[in-house]
């Protein structure tokens, strides 16, 4: 078992959840089977427990600058109740990370949040101090928060920064239907009323809640983050499908979703965001760790690119195979791969040599030593998503 239990963990457990360590924690992988969880995400909706997400909080005078200087997007650009999609880099401008952050209520003092949201009911108002709350992935909270320590006691900046990690529950609704259920379980409309990427403070069931319009499904769906002590009311106001990690990983892939660790680790699989295809969270006039390097690197190409492919013949492409170019000669490797459950055609995610990532182009995929036709497919693999 892993050294990490997430706060409803008995509850998964008297539900018959199988688990498995991920991160460092020991989470469901599936209550009932990943293709009918998957399924009801697609279709209808589902619930996830994510409290293997890290929270750190950030707070001061100077808490803008250190989060505009270890994210690579424009930080300076977030007013309360934004979200903002970032990865983290090092000197070099390799990913150690990616991360979702909030601007919380100027004025807000770090490790009380999640105590105190019911002080906390709008989002836009408060006078103060910048302050953040931000979610670095499953088993990197320990190291981010060091990094953000180092880096302001090197550079004197004034910030107060908390790992309060222990002291969040955070679960995810996901679907067509989310909005629904989160709306027949909010006293007001605030959370259904929100546009994708902002976040509010409300009650949902009588909990008190962090709620954002954001998620790692391809689906329309809501992530709420409240206090351990609540983890239980929060989880159990949603009728729909719990859902596991499994069906987490199979949504994700067909949106063509980095997962930390496995499409990007800067010591087992050091990408750039440039090759990751989130070229789209740089800001290079910011002046963050690494936007020298991704300066150059952007002047420079990239030689492979994070793309995906579809087999053409029966098998199911993994995270380690090789891609080729149908004649032996490696052009590539994967990094994910599962069967869609929604296609029901097997799928893969890796990086390919840049001549050969164009959509369409015949390549092949190496499983068990045999070369399996397949085509490269620009994610996500859903038409209209």
């Amino acid at each position: 078992m892993a050294d990490r239990l997430p706060p409803l963990y008995d509850v998964h457990e008297q539900r018959g959840a199988k688990f498995t360590g991920f991160g460092g924690w020991e989470m469901p992988v599936e209550f009932d089977s990943i293709g009918e969880e998957h399924a009801a995400v697609r279709e209808a909706a589902g619930i996830f427990d994510v409290s293997h997400m890290g929270e750190i909080e950030v707070a001061g005078p100077d808490a803008t600058t250190l989060m505009d200087r270890l994210t690579t997007e424009d930080v300076t650009a977030v007013e309360p109740g934004d979200a903002q999609y970032a990865a983290i880099t090092n000197e070099n401008g390799i990913m150690i990370d990616d991360v979702i952050l909030y601007r919380l209520p100027d004025g807000t003092e770090v490790g009380t949040v999640a105590a105190s949201i019911d002080e906390m009911d709008d989002l836009d108002s408060g006078a103060g101090d910048p302050a953040y709350l931000f979610i670095p992935n499953a088993g990197h909270d320990a190291e981010t928060a060091e990094r953000w320590v180092d880096y302001r006691d090197t550079h004197d900046l004034n910030a107060e920064v908390a790992n309060t990690t222990t002291e969040w529950a955070m679960v995810a609704v996901q679907g067509p239907d989310a909005e629904a259920a989160v709306d027949a379980a909010t006293a007001t409309d605030a959370a259904a009323s929100l546009p994708p990427f902002d976040a509010t403070f409300t009650t949902v069931a009588g909990v008190d809640a962090l709620v954002a319009r954001t998620g790692y499904t391809g689906e329309d769906g809501f992530e709420l983050l409240c206090s351990v002590d609540d983890a239980e009311t929060l989880w159990n106001a949603f009728e729909v499908q719990p859902c596991g990690l499994g069906a987490r990983d199979t949504l994700r892939m067909e949106m063509g979703f980095l997962l930390s660790g496995q499409d990007f680790d800067p010591d087992e699989e050091p990408r750039t965001p440039y090759e990751a295809g989130i070229e789209f969270a740089v800001d290079l006039d910011t002046e963050f760790v690494g936007r020298d390097a991704l300066a150059r690197k952007l002047e420079e190409g990239v030689s492979e690119t994070f793309t995906g492919v579809k087999l053409l013949e029966r098998g199911v492409p993994r995270g380690g195979y090789a891609v080729t170019d149908g004649d032996l000669t490696r052009i590539g490797h994967l990094t994910s791969g599962t069967m869609s459950p929604t296609l029901n055609e097997p799928i893969g995610l890796g990086y390919l040599n840049e001549e050969y990532a164009e959509e369409g182009t015949e390549v092949s995929v190496v499983v068990r030593g045999d070369e399996k036709r397949a085509e490269v497919v620009t994610p996500p693999f859903l038409n209209g998503s």
